[in-house]
């Protein structure tokens, strides 16, 4: 996607790695500053588009032999740069200084002790803020023509400059909600040293990614498989302001999501002024996962149904020229490593690709969006904060959701389940404090009693998880009086089970989704 709107108010962030450097390049994006992550050693053609570098965190020590090294020749010096931890380090051990193991970790809070009077970096911020540390080496030189700038009572070099050049480096990570003056100094360096413009707004990209959308698809017909979910909900509408019934769009139903939700939300879709239509191919899909038990052979299976159902109605529409897809930034993150492409854990919720003979062009509107930049543009567009605020649901549906094989009934009862779940979470005022909730169908019966009865029933689990865009997550800790109510209506309604757990494991070790 082309931002020319935002030239001259762009930075570069290059990643070293660190569990981190997503976090820096949102809070860059929440102080309205346009912001493309790239690992070090893949830097974009063009550097002239862009004003300002940070250089991330890292696993890595810059003392051992795997130290990464980036090339900077066309950026330190001829552009403000802010170096965090590893890049702080990297700075000063290739530069002449020195960077040697700590005595201790310094891993948590930490309090500035010192900070060096009328240095813009650190305009507003007082001594005695905190800031927080994560790493095992500490900078005891610093570099040719550094300057001491902050101070804590470990670390007697957490900050510095280069004189003669626009180049900062900090010992601690900004970007961490601990370091409770992070924004601010983040906000120092974009707007006091790098003079950046806050223009990357939701409105700006609605206006700008609209024009381009007609210019880039002119009169040609656009095919777009929606999901029900926000990511594909707000590429339709931004397509549908930019190109009207030019935008053809497929709701399929594969059987698999949660109770009424095909019919409700076709019609919501409908009632949005979309061209939509809705395609009920739940026996096709069932019948292909009929007797499929392992987790990945059951994504591909839906994968490949779903391919040749959405190619039966592409067929349909003539002269179609492109898919749209609802891809957001983070999947493109993803895609990329700074050692090369990540191990895959499991197959992506959403389709992969389609097959070569269809040779549609790609479109993709959403691409160097976050999940929350998503929600804030859904709202620029008038889309319901009911539907923008819908909890991320699998691609593959309730069949990751029921471990080992998929039956109609199976489906139908955890369809029970997680409608009891989900409607309760909404009538205790508790939907929207959650990230993401549901049921999970186990593969194994309990011992129950009923009334006088012994029973030997079905075992279901209920998650729900706080994060910002799933690379993490937390359990949420649901009142006792509301689990136990669920758990009593999940009983006493939905025939087969006898038993109800709650999972309380966080992202990582564990996934959200339990396949």
């Amino acid at each position: 996607m082309n931002n020319n709107t935002f030239q001259g108010s762009r930075l570069l962030l290059l990643d070293f790695g660190s569990q981190y450097t997503q976090l820096i390049a949102r809070r860059v994006r929440e102080l309205n500053v346009y912001c493309e992550m790239h690992p070090y050693n893949h830097l974009p053609e063009n550097l002239n588009d862009f004003s300002a570098v940070i250089l991330s965190g890292s696993p890595y020590s810059v003392r051992s032999a795997e130290a990464l090294h980036p090339d900077l020749s066309a950026l330190k010096g001829k552009m403000p740069l802010l170096a965090v931890c590893y890049g702080a380090q990297y700075l000063a051990h290739f530069g002449g200084g020195e960077v040697a193991p700590s005595n201790i970790r310094e891993y948590g809070r930490a309090h500035l002790t010192y900070i060096k009077p009328e240095e813009p970096l650190f305009e507003g911020i007082a001594e005695g803020s905190i800031v927080w540390m994560s790493h095992s080496d500490t900078i005891k030189q610093l570099p040719t023509s550094a300057v001491c700038l902050a101070s804590t009572p470990d670390v007697t070099n957490a900050a510095y400059r280069i004189e003669g050049e626009e180049t900062y480096a900090i010992q601690f990570h900004p970007e961490v909600t601990h370091s409770v003056d992070g924004m601010k100094l983040l906000a120092n360096f974009l707007f006091k040293i790098a003079k950046l413009t806050p223009n990357w707004t939701s409105n700006n990209f609605v206006e700008m990614t609209v024009t381009q959308l007609k210019t880039q698809i002119g009169n040609e017909k656009v095919i777009l498989g929606l999901s029900g979910g926000v990511d594909s909900t707000v590429a339709a509408v931004l397509l549908n302001k930019a190109i009207g019934k030019q935008l053809h769009c497929i709701f399929v139903n594969n059987g698999l999501l949660r109770k009424n939700e095909f019919e409700s939300v076709l019609k919501q879709y409908e009632g949005m002024g979309l061209n939509v239509k809705g395609v009920d191919a739940s026996t096709r899909f069932l019948s292909a996962l009929a007797g499929k038990t392992d987790p990945e052979e059951k994504r591909k299976t839906i994968g490949r149904v779903f391919i040749e159902v959405f190619d039966d109605e592409a067929h349909k529409i003539t002269d179609a020229q492109w898919l749209a897809q609802g891809t957001i930034y983070p999947d493109v993150i993803e895609s990329l490593s700074v050692k090369g492409p990540s191990a895959t854990i499991k197959s992506h919720h959403n389709v992969g690709g389609l097959p070569d003979y269809m040779k549609l062009k790609i479109v993709e509107p959403l691409r160097m969006l976050f999940k929350d930049e998503v929600r804030r543009v859904g709202r620029s567009l008038g889309i319901s904060d009911e539907l923008l605020g819908r909890h991320p649901f699998p691609g593959p549906g309730l069949a990751i959701r029921i471990l080992g094989n998929i039956t109609a009934e199976k489906v139908a009862a955890l369809q029970e389940v997680d409608a009891i779940f989900i409607n309760a979470l909404k009538e205790h005022n508790l939907y929207d404090k959650v990230w993401q909730a549901g049921a999970i169908l186990l593969p194994i019966n309990s011992v129950g009693v009923m009334g006088d009865e012994r029973t030997y029933e079905k075992v279901v689990a209920l998650r729900a998880v706080e994060s910002v865009d799933g690379m993490t997550a937390d359990w949420v800790d649901l009142p006792y009086k509301f689990l136990q109510k669920v758990s009593n209506d999940i009983i006493n309604k939905v025939k087969g089970v006898n038993r109800v757990v709650y999972d309380i494991s966080s992202k990582p070790p564990a996934t959200i989704e339990w396949e």
